[in-house]
């Protein structure tokens, strides 16, 4: 295979369709720019999830020897704990449950004020925490059921309902996300309608060789190269500048904006970001090989 003749026909094919591949280009890179960010907000609502609970938690704090409530005479017994247990096992409308240690509660504090309580000279310790039960209903509505089961034993504090404070989130994200998912099916099926298009333009100012090369024995490959070779430049371009426009967006609007403004809410970060590049990096090639292989049959006829 003469390779040479294969870069000089990709070299002519870019230049000759030049409108159309930066047409692809910019459509894949809006695209996958909302797909990227699709990724984010999902592991956003994640982390939002695992610091807070999910709007299906109930979190019921339990008595510590600091706490406010007069209800509370004393730090929660292992008997107390053992019959508040019990009581939300018993309940029907429980899907899960497990009990928050002093220890880890202390350590989501520090993890949402960082640097604030850490060292000696901290103003709060891990003995001033209360321990929890994040109890996981089987529906968010049955939230009553489970308080009045557990409000007024002894050795709870008070009882939380996660869904209340956290469903303005979650709603904020879930319209973020799915916006940017049915906007970027949208572009998806225009950079598909794009390739197809470029395809047989490129086909049509070929032809002419195309023929000679099958009457001469050219392998399908040989002549279905170049296009292929377009293809994953256009996507290797698209990708660029979508990992450009994510990380524009990681580096000045969650790190420098959110993250400074709305310091107790845990954020996306790096590693957050090197999965939606790996998803965007994959998706990217997918959309303009595939169309390029099944039409490459139809517009070469080889």
């Amino acid at each position: 295979m003469q390779l040479r003749y294969v870069f000089t026909e990709l070299g002519n094919g870019l230049r000759r369709n030049l409108s159309m591949h930066i047409a692809v280009i910019l459509t894949l890179f809006v695209s996958l720019t909302l797909v990227g960010l699709g990724v984010l907000l999902n592991q956003e609502a994640a982390k939002v999830a695992d610091r807070w609970g999910s709007q299906l938690t109930v979190t019921v704090f339990l008595c510590s020897a600091h706490d406010g409530n007069p209800a509370c005479t004393g730090e929660v017994t292992g008997a107390q704990k053992a019959a508040i247990q019990q009581v939300v096992d018993a309940n029907s409308q429980v899907d899960s449950s497990y009990t928050q240690s002093k220890e880890q509660a202390f350590e989501k504090l520090k993890e949402q004020f960082p640097g604030k309580y850490d060292g000696p000279n901290s103003p709060i310790t891990a003995n001033d925490m209360p321990e929890s039960i994040w109890i996981t209903l089987n529906d968010p509505n049955q939230y009553r059921d489970v308080e009045s089961a557990v409000v007024g034993l002894d050795g709870v504090s008070r009882v939380q309902d996660v869904h209340k404070v956290l469903k303005p989130i979650f709603s904020t994200i879930s319209r973020l996300k799915w916006g940017s998912a049915g906007t970027a099916l949208v572009l998806v099926i225009a950079a598909l309608l794009l390739v197809a298009n470029t395809i047989r333009l490129a086909a049509f100012a070929r032809r002419r060789e195309i023929g000679i090369m099958r009457l001469v024995g050219a392998s399908t490959l040989y002549i279905a190269l170049p296009f292929l070779l377009e293809g994953v430049v256009t996507a290797i371009l698209g990708v660029a500048l979508a990992a450009v426009a994510l990380w524009a967006f990681m580096e000045f609007a969650v790190k420098k904006q959110l993250a400074n403004d709305l310091s107790f809410i845990p954020w996306v970060g790096t590693h957050d970001y090197l999965l939606a590049l790996i998803v965007i990096a994959i998706m990217g090639p997918l959309l303009t090989l595939i169309p390029t292989l099944v039409l490459t049959r139809k517009y070469l006829k080889v």
